[in-house]
């Protein structure tokens, strides 16, 4: 059965309702962070956490709605960013399903927080794909093995520090369960070497201005010369670190090894310069496709595929349907490999002028 006809039996409430909600607040009003990518018979609403971080409004929103053009003519994709704001995104949440939405694809602000949106939507036969972010009562979940990704952060670090010295340690926010899962990977490895944490931090909000002014305050505290490295969860944290460092007169070539992920054009340019040691890459236009196909799969009423045409195969995961995909470490010798090689970036938008020479050094052209 498509989900109109799980819903058929309220469709009359939920009709009037939407009509309640469109005339105050639309499902494609600004205010609302709603965008429409295309008309159609059946709708797609696409719900991500913050803009803060360059990949969901450069990648994650284009390429999903890329797809779903691609596999159902007639479908449209309603889009909200919620900008890291929970109640923002429940009462996006609100508005989609007022609006008609069929299927939503949600990456939650706040894990825990959207088990109770999941429940708004099952009320109304509606499914949702827990999108990156887990969300324990959703019917599908994918994501990136999020505690390898912490694991390969922390493992690369200690390799750099030769399984000694002192670190401070940056994660992701409270309310974010990969944070936890991340910080969790990194952990077991961080805690098993010979690296002391001399202070930790967990970002609410992800920002590289928390981060810089983070470090900042512990750079009033530490000498920057006791300080032997920086576990940061993401690249914007690692921007960050680097902007307080260098603020307090460290020099890009004196400054310790810094981690990352997301795999970034400012990261890559930091690890070609050796402003940082390295980030992690998640194909993300693996995960935008794949959610793409399994939404279109729910609103056509056919079987979800248990192995995608991007070729990964459902599992489980915490008791859920789950896609998991894998992560991959980036440093300079093998950027061209990776994210270039797979047209995540080309060489064009990494090596621009004031990168070019240590492009060409690094044998990337």
């Amino acid at each position: 059965m498509t989900t109109k006809f799980h819903r058929a039996a309220v469709a009359g409430a939920v009709l009037a309702l939407g009509a309640v909600g469109l005339s105050a607040c639309g499902a494609n009003d600004t205010d609302s962070g709603g965008d429409s990518a295309s008309g159609g018979g059946t709708t797609i609403a696409l719900l991500l956490p913050e803009s803060k971080t360059t990949r969901y409004e450069t990648f994650d929103k284009p390429l999903f709605e890329a797809k779903v053009a691609e596999l159902c003519s007639d479908c449209t994709v309603d889009y909200y960013n919620a900008d890291q704001d929970a109640a923002k995104q429940t009462e996006q949440v609100a508005t989609a399903l007022n609006a008609g939405a069929d299927v939503l694809v949600l990456d939650p602000v706040n894990g825990p927080g959207a088990t109770t949106m999941v429940d708004d939507a099952r009320a109304e036969g509606v499914p949702v794909i827990a999108y990156d972010r887990l969300i324990t009562n959703a019917d599908y979940y994918m994501s990136f093995d999020n505690e390898t990704v912490g694991k390969l952060q922390a493992q690369a670090l200690v390799d750099d520090l030769g399984d000694t010295g002192n670190i401070l340690m940056l994660n992701g926010s409270p309310d974010d369960p990969n944070a936890g899962q991340f910080k969790a990977g990194a952990h077991s490895v961080l805690d098993a070497s010979g690296v002391t944490i001399l202070e930790e931090y967990d970002n609410p909000d992800w920002s590289p201005e928390n981060a810089q002014k983070w470090t900042s305050d512990q750079l009033s505290k530490i000498d920057p010369a006791d300080i032997d490295g920086v576990y940061a969860a993401n690249d914007g944290q690692a921007g960050g670190v680097v902007a307080a460092l260098t603020g307090a007169g460290v020099s890009a070539d004196a400054l310790p090894p810094i981690t990352g992920q997301d795999a970034e054009i400012a990261a890559l340019q930091r690890i070609i310069s050796g402003e940082q040691a390295m980030t992690i890459y998640k194909s993300i236009k693996l995960e935008a496709e794949t959610a793409a196909e399994v939404a279109v799969a729910l609103v056509k009423g056919e079987d979800v595929p248990a192995t995608t045409e991007t070729g990964v195969t459902q599992t489980e995961y915490e008791g859920l349907k789950s896609y998991i995909f894998d992560p991959v470490v980036v440093t300079v010798d093998n950027i061209a490999d990776s994210v270039i090689a797979d047209g995540f970036y080309s060489v064009d938008d990494i090596c621009t002028a004031d990168f070019a020479a240590a492009c060409e050094a690094a044998g990337i052209s």
